[in-house]
């Protein structure tokens, strides 16, 4: 059995799950999410908690546990509390603003960039060089975020671009003459 799957999911008061036989909704304070399940798990709701059984001994039906585990337990984290992912802008000029569901960047190029973000992403900017991307899907929230960085990533000389906030930017040394 997977060493992930052995370990149940707290299910919070605030949401509500629902089990079907290929599907399983997890509805909370800040939306609701779905996932698609296989036939190699099996899913139960006692007391508040999920668990997670291999339906088979095979390797795959042992991997997918674990697996599944990690996305519920995202699932009811993001129902819950929500997840953000922090983007920082580095150099001069580089600003950011959001207007409704827009981003737009302004990272040295000739034009403005406008990302726009699917529905249940949201994004704020507390100053103009700072990106608080938030929503309830880990997934979504970790894409968008790195489409975001994708315009401009920092580069190795200056270390200019859009980083993520824990991110460290190695610096290389310039070529001595």
């Amino acid at each position: 059995m997977s060493r992930i799957a052995k370990y149940p999911v707290e299910v919070p008061k605030n949401v509500e799950v629902t089990l079907k036989e290929d599907q399983i909704t997890v509805k909370g304070p800040l939306g609701t999410l779905e996932q698609a399940l296989t036939g190699d798990v099996v899913v139960k709701l006692d007391e508040g908690k999920l668990t997670f059984v291999a339906a088979n001994d095979g390797r795959h039906a042992n991997a997918m546990s674990g697996t599944v585990r990690a996305l519920v337990a995202n699932m009811v984290t993001g129902v819950s509390k929500g997840f953000e992912r922090k983007l920082n802008l580095v150099g001069v000029g580089y600003r950011a603003q959001v207007q409704g569901d827009v981003v737009k960047l302004q990272l040295g190029f000739s034009h403005d960039i406008e990302h726009k973000l699917p529905k249940g992403v949201s994004a704020k900017c507390p100053t103009p060089t700072e990106i608080i991307v938030a929503g309830a899907n880990l997934q979504e929230v970790g894409q968008q975020a790195a489409k975001i960085r994708a315009y401009r990533k920092p580069e190795p000389y200056k270390g200019k671009g859009v980083r993520y906030a824990d991110e460290r930017v190695i610096i290389k040394e310039t070529k001595k003459k």
